[in-house]
């Protein structure tokens, strides 16, 4: 800094605390995909709570998409499943986890073509995956729970709502999918085959938060899980009023909106506490599993440092 520049912020400090001025802290910017069990975040936006000059979503087409915005610098933070956190952190990327959306329990499901009813019958068949550690995750426990190893299978990369044309054109026999798409897939003829109620607490959803944000944007931050938790106070309150609202950026009806929240637990604030505050057990418990799970699985090479995984410094108080 110059020693003008210098001089003149140094003269105008003490006005601007006398006046009651603070900086304004840069745009906060989230990368998310489409899933319900991000939804209330995106249902605080359409209630009005995000100041968009402040808050800015930004859709994103996968979570492997918003991981790499992430990487880049281009967003602040991204919702992103827990094993991607595990990615995150296993390639370096400075993050912590703000917040723990839901656990699947269901809505992560392979839906495959008439005629193929059991697991069993999924060996020679194309399935379709996307290109992302949940997805793989996915697809090994469906092989391992039909005794198939990977090399039973073909696998089609598919990317998002790429999974639909896939499924349409006859690209694929089945696909790994979850909500809304698993919705959208039924309409076309798909069954299920299989879904996370097998192994619960394995697929947990995140807010991964840049250590620049957490270091710089901490009212921002506060703000915005105080407004996620005032949107998911509204669907606990008014779920009709909330899947009404929810229902056209899903591509659902608000019966099938209904339906999809049937696959997820939504974690409360209590919960998040409970999750987040030191020593955070749940979560580390929930992160060394899947770390050892996706270790074994090649699809990282060693388990990350775990230990300082979470804040709930951003919180609201507890009720």
């Amino acid at each position: 800094m110059e020693r003008r520049q210098f001089l003149v912020t140094g003269a105008l400090a003490p006005l601007a605390a006398l006046l009651g001025c603070e900086a304004r802290e840069p745009l906060l910017r989230i990368s998310g995909i489409t899933w319900v069990g991000y939804e209330p975040l995106f249902l605080a936006r359409e209630l009005d709570l995000l100041p968009p000059e402040r808050i800015r979503l930004i859709e994103s087409p996968s979570n492997t998409n918003s991981l790499m915005q992430l990487a880049s610098g281009e967003v602040e933070a991204a919702t992103l499943t827990l094993d991607e956190f595990i990615l995150a952190r296993a390639g370096g990327i400075p993050v912590r986890i703000a917040l723990v959306f839901d656990t699947s329990q269901g809505a992560d499901v392979i839906m495959a073509r008439p005629g193929i009813d059991r697991l069993e019958d999924l060996a020679g068949r194309r399935i379709g995956v996307e290109d992302t550690a949940a997805g793989a995750l996915m697809l090994r426990k469906s092989l391992e729970a039909a005794g198939l190893t990977p090399d039973d299978v073909t696998r089609v990369p598919v990317i998002g709502g790429g999974q639909m044309d896939a499924y349409r054109h006859g690209e694929v026999d089945a696909v790994i999918s979850y909500e809304p798409f698993a919705s959208r897939l039924v309409a076309l003829g798909a069954n299920r085959l299989y879904d996370s109620s097998a192994f619960p607490g394995l697929i947990v959803d995140v807010l991964a938060v840049s250590e620049t944000a957490i270091d710089h944007q901490h009212t921002t931050l506060t703000d915005l899980l105080t407004a996620y938790f005032e949107a998911l106070a509204v669907v606990k309150s008014s779920p009709g009023r909330a899947h009404r609202l929810m229902a056209p950026r899903l591509g659902l009806t608000v019966e099938e909106t209904a339906e999809a929240y049937g696959g997820i637990a939504l974690l409360s604030l209590t919960d998040n506490h409970a999750w987040l505050e030191p020593p955070a057990a749940p979560l580390r418990e929930a992160a060394r599993t899947v770390a050892e799970i996706m270790q074994s699985n090649a699809l990282i090479e060693q388990i990350p440092d775990l230990s300082d995984l979470a804040t709930a410094r951003f919180l609201p108080e507890g009720p």
